[in-house]
This record gives structure tokens, C-alpha cells and sequence, in this order.
């Protein structure tokens, strides 16, 4: 790890805290003691956060209404945190109305964000959960240039193509609103931290039915393609990246809690493989064919002291228990 200190701090704010990737992120913070707001939507439909309040330590966690894009709201919800993750983005791949159901959320949310919390006095650290996205687009298909077998890491040329799913676009263009805010404002007296995860696979915490990826895993696992995009993940057997969630929650812990990161964007990736030994992984199944690590996660394991699983061993629950993934 390069030579930070750790934050000692007592109030972290975790937009989008209830979420797949979210809710491992609140239990993080709790196991450490830390006090955490988290947001919610709309406050009223308990069974969106239910399952954090079966937590370790979760009298110490609140839950707070907001809707990212609204400013007033915003300030309210990060004016007592010394620390926010913002992981408040919608992940979808099923989209009507890009404009209003990704890109304005995403782009315009990031950008309210970050005038916000440059402004809160209290918050010392920022970490925005960004995605491989704003690196390469194409994923999982590898970016303009190079072969699926080519190593990607945080030193290549990011890549964006029209051609891509809108969720990609916008990811990619809220990182660019990251970057040049950051370079428009050189005295800042937050520090601004962003990790990018390829896919992120494990078990989910609560019962919801609207997550993305926990939809994906259940379609890869049993090879079902509702939509183009997954139809053509099975179509050409894509070498996939992915990353344990658990991981994930522990490398956004640490960039949260250690200084001297400020600007820097860390991807998040364990191993990839091909989406037929995925499969095999979530059903509990041997791989034909090793590992390979595609998208580079040594700025990870040196700033941020992780290791990452292999994904054969992350335990998957199988369908059918009382724990679905």
C-alpha cells in the first residue's frame, strides 16, 4: 500500500447502500464501526432495505429518502458524513428511454453530486462506485485495437463507442464528468477516489427481484438470453471478467479509508473466463479451461493491499435454497 494513513472517521453516507454491491458496502462499514446513513428511494417500501436491519451493528445504521438529483436533498442526506460512496447509479440493461432512465441519472447525478460534496464541509473522502465502462465500453468485448486475449488495465487508452449499451455510454461519461471536475478544481478539500469492478458476481443479501446482476447470474447459470446483450454473451462464449462482490465491498472499505488516493480510478477484476465456464462456476461445476487475468487489478493490490478471489471459489448458493443468488 503507498504510505496513507487510515481516516479515522465516524459517519459514512452509502448512496445506493441497500443495493447488490451496496448492501456488502454497509455491512463493511458497520463491521468497523462506523455510524452509516444509507439512502433509500422511497423510504416507505421497507422490503428495499429489510434485510440490512438483520446486520451486525445496525443500530448504528439510518436510512434516509433521497432522489439523487435533487441538490436540496443531496446536501441533506451528506451534510454529518465524514465519508460518501456513491453507488446510487441505475444498472440496467433492459432500457426503453436511455435519455431520461440512464444518462440523466447517471451524468446529471454525478455532476449534482460532486457540487455538492465539494461544498459539505464534514466530508473528508469521496468514493463513486464507477464500472469497467469507463475504461472500455465494448466490455466484455475487448476495446478497439486489441483481441479478447489482450491484457486491459488502468494505463490503456479508455475506450467509447456509440455502438455500445447505453449503460456503457453513460458510465463512461459520468467518469468523464469525475475526471474533469477534478482537474477544473485543483484545491479541493475533498478527496475523490472512484473504483470500476468488471462483473461482479456472488450472493445477494436480500430477496429483492430487480437486480441486474444477480439477473445475470441467474441467466448464465441457467443459459437464458432475454435480451441481445446476453444473447450475445452465449452467441460467441465471451471471455468475461469478474470480480467477487465481497471483494468489491472490501476495496471500496479501503479507498474510502485510506488518503493520498485522490483522482485515481481502480479497476476491480478477478479473472476472466469464457461465459460457458461461468455457467459451470454458478452451477457448481468444474472449469474446462483456466483462468486468465484479463483486466489488470496490480494498481489494486498495491494501493490498496487486496487480494482478489479466484472465481471458482466464490461460494454460490444454489437455486432452489432459502438464499437465492
Amino acid at each position: 500500500m503507498i504510505g496513507q494513513n487510515l481516516i479515522v472517521m465516524k459517519k459514512a453516507g452509502i448512496i445506493g447502500g441497500s443495493g447488490f454491491i451496496g448492501s456488502y458496502v454497509t455491512e463493511v462499514f458497520l463491521r468497523n464501526g462506523f455510524e452509516v446513513k444509507v439512502s433509500a428511494t422511497d423510504i416507505s417500501k421497507k422490503e428495499k432495505y429489510a434485510h440490512l436491519m438483520t446486520l451486525d451493528q445496525s443500530d448504528k445504521l439510518h436510512i434516509a429518502e433521497l432522489n439523487v438529483t435533487n441538490k436540496e436533498a443531496l446536501r441533506e442526506f451528506v451534510k454529518d458524513c465524514d465519508i460518501v460512496i456513491h453507488g446510487g447509479t441505475p444498472f440496467q440493461l433492459d432500457v426503453q428511454d436511455p435519455e431520461t432512465e440512464l444518462f440523466e441519472p447517471t451524468i446529471k447525478g454525478t455532476e449534482i453530486f460532486l457540487d455538492v460534496v465539494s461544498e459539505t464541509p464534514s466530508v473528508e473522502k469521496v468514493v463513486l462506485i464507477a464500472s469497467v465502462a469507463a475504461f472500455n465500453t465494448n466490455f466484455p468485448m475487448p476495446a478497439e485495437g486489441k483481441s479478447q486475449d489482450d491484457a486491459f488495465d488502468e494505463s490503456d487508452e479508455a475506450f467509447i463507442s456509440e455502438e455500445s449499451h447505453p449503460y456503457a455510454q453513460a458510465k463512461f461519461l459520468a467518469n468523464q464528468v469525475v475526471e474533469e471536475f477534478i482537474r477544473r478544481n485543483p484545491d479541493l478539500n475533498v478527496e475523490i477516489t472512484s473504483v470500476s469492478p468488471v462483473f461482479v458476481m456472488g450472493n445477494s443479501m436480500s430477496r429483492r427481484e430487480d437486480s441486474t446482476s444477480t439477473g445475470m447470474q441467474f441467466c448464465i447459470r441457467n443459459k437464458i438470453a432475454p435480451n441481445p446483450f446476453m444473447e450475445m454473451l452465449f452467441e460467441h462464449d465471451v471471455l468475461f471478467a469478474a470480480v467477487d462482490v465481497a471483494d468489491v465491498a472490501q476495496a471500496i472499505f479501503k479507498a474510502a479509508t485510506t488518503m493520498g488516493l485522490h483522482g485515481k480510478n481502480y479497476l476491480l477484476s478477478s479473472e476472466s473466463f469464457s461465459i460457458s465456464d461461468l455457467a459451470r462456476v454458478l452451477n457448481g461445476d468444474k472449469v474446462q479451461k483456466p483462468g486468465k487475468v484479463i483486466y489488470g487489478n496490480s494498481l489494486a493490490r498495491r494501493d490498496l493491499d487486496m487480494t482478489f478471489k479466484p472465481i471458482p471459489e466464490i461460494a454460490v448458493t444454489q437455486y432452489g435454497s432459502d438464499a437465492p443468488i
